[in-house]
């Protein structure tokens, strides 16, 4: 498994990904009303958030495959974490968060992150020392909780 920053070549497979794993945000099997945060996870939102200056990007490969992807907005909100089914349960997502932990320490954030958690992910954020802030939010189609971290 090699982990690397993210190229904008990569806005495709990194878009195919989370849209894969997508389903626990919606509010409706149809999807209905989702249509921004589908657009946000698109691949041209992708290619935008790549080349935008304030995200850092980081892939997990499995060969040419696209695995795992972490980014981090603003050097404070883990903004996407994501791991391909069959690599689930592997141990991927822990290296990912450090790196990118690590990488926004070193470039001065005080150890207070930020991350907006489908519901079923509540548990796994909590392990990584992230707690639940406010109520489970409901807009645009999705439901997801706020959290936030002091590491």
């Amino acid at each position: 498994m090699k982990i690397a920053t993210a190229s904008v070549a990569d806005a495709e497979e990194i878009s195919a990904l989370i849209v894969s794993l997508s389903e626990p945000f919606y509010l409706s099997p149809s999807r209905e009303g989702a249509e921004p945060f589908l657009a946000s996870i698109g691949a041209e939102a992708q290619r935008a958030y790549l080349v935008a200056g304030n995200f850092t990007y980081r892939v997990a490969r499995s060969g040419a495959r696209i695995v795992g992807v972490v980014a981090l907005r603003d050097n404070a909100h883990l903004f996407h974490l994501f791991v391909a089914e069959d690599f689930q349960g592997r141990g991927l997502a822990s290296p990912l968060w450090q790196l990118v932990e690590s990488e926004a320490l070193q470039a001065g954030n005080p150890g207070v992150f930020t991350v907006n958690a489908s519901l079923n992910a509540v548990p796994f954020y909590e392990k990584f020392g992230f707690a639940r802030v406010g109520e489970v939010q409901r807009v645009h189609g999705v439901s997801f909780q706020p959290m936030k971290s002091a590491s």
